[in-house]
């Protein structure tokens, strides 16, 4: 039995109905919230494994509610929503979001998201000792643990995907240790590895491009052959 606690934020009734069954068919429990200020009133509650939020929200726009949940809590949200622009789920993923689900959808896509994100961030969850921390600092750069940015030296924002943001985070909580192709291919697509799959490589590249002085020659993340990658540097995981 999963019993994991879903908070749904949505005013359509008709679809907090369907959303709910297909939940608890799923022997996931599930609470609303119908606009905003209820919201905020159960975001909380620290037994919330995940939020699934709409976009369009009588009392806020879901994006804004968004931000400000990501400001201050790191609990895995997907948006699930009408709005299937690309400028509205581009937006929505750089907020921090973990996922986009565009209605209608079917229940097997639905579970099949919410169980990928739920086991992508108990994976990535910080170590132990970091549970209360909101920062990793490396290399003079600043991951925020809670909005998910991502700041250089010279204190510039650059912008990160999702994706990207689970695979830093791997690699920050097992510094100066080999974090193997397989496990990095899990964080991107949650499938069974194959030696001659390339995503893990292609996944570092572009990361190793936004933080590395000169990519070709990485200092960050160095390259274990055959092995995997492993982060190089010493990391500190402190409150912003």
């Amino acid at each position: 039995m999963n019993s994991a606690k879903i908070l749904f934020i949505d005013d359509d009734q008709r679809i907090c109905r369907l959303v709910k069954r297909y939940l608890e068919n799923n022997d996931y429990l599930v609470i609303f919230a119908h606009d905003a200020a209820q919201a905020n009133k159960l975001l909380p509650d620290d037994t919330i494994a995940l939020i699934l939020l709409d976009i369009m929200l009588p009392d806020k726009d879901g994006l804004t509610l968004a931000q400000e949940i990501r400001n201050t809590s790191n609990t895995p949200i997907i948006f699930l929503t009408a709005r299937g622009e690309v400028d509205d789920k581009v937006t929505g993923l750089q907020l921090g979001a973990d996922d986009y689900i565009t209605k209608p959808f079917e229940e097997k896509e639905l579970i099949a998201r919410i169980q990928s994100v739920l086991r992508r961030t108990q994976t990535l969850s910080v170590n132990t000792q970091n549970i209360h921390k909101t920062q990793a600092n490396f290399a003079g750069w600043r991951l925020n643990l809670l909005n998910h940015s991502l700041h250089s030296p010279d204190d510039e924002r650059v912008e990160i995907t999702s994706t990207e943001y689970s695979l830093l985070l791997k690699l920050l909580n097992q510094p100066n240790n080999t974090v193997k192709r397989e496990e990095i291919l899990y964080i991107l697509s949650d499938r069974e590895w194959s030696p001659l799959d390339r995503s893990a490589d292609m996944a570092i590249s572009k990361l190793r491009k936004k933080i590395e002085k000169n990519p070709r020659k990485p200092e960050i993340i160095k390259t274990i052959r055959n092995i995997g990658y492993q982060l190089t540097t010493a990391v500190n995981f402190s409150e912003t």
